[in-house]
Parts: C-alpha cells; structure tokens; sequence
C-alpha cells in the first residue's frame, strides 16, 4: 500500500496564484481601481447632483487599499 505522504527530499511547488508577477499584478490593478475611486470622489464634490452617491467611490477607495494592503503583506512573506 502506499504511502500519501509527500517524500521529504521533494520541493515544494508554490500555487499559480501565491507568485510574485500575480501578486504584483494584483497590486497594479487595485492601484487603477484606487486611482479611479479617487477621481470618482472628486468629480462628486465638484457636481452638486452626485453629492448623495460620493459613497460608491468612498467603498471603492476604502476596498481596494484593504486588499492591496493584504497583498503587500503576502508578497513581504
């Protein structure tokens, strides 16, 4: 019968999604997403219209600095 334990003498191999180009892709695109809530917050203090919706591109900015935070961590590591 064999055995389902991995043999010690074999490496590791790291998931598609844990490397450095997707983290660092990751990163790229939340900061266009950062960016664009930005300028959306913008473009709602200016129009009087857009004052009551500033919320959208407030939860886009507050998001997507979580998740690129989260990244940062997990590329460190």
């Amino acid at each position: 019968m064999l055995s389902n334990k991995i043999p010690v003498f074999r490496k590791a191999t790291t998931p598609w999604y844990q490397s450095k180009m997707v983290y660092g892709l990751t990163i790229a695109f939340l900061l266009f997403v950062l960016l664009f809530g930005l300028v959306g917050i913008s473009v709602t203090r200016e129009i009087e219209q857009y004052h009551e919706y500033v919320w959208v591109p407030v939860v886009l900015v507050v998001l997507s600095t979580g998740v690129m935070i989260s990244a940062i961590i997990r590329l460190i590591r």
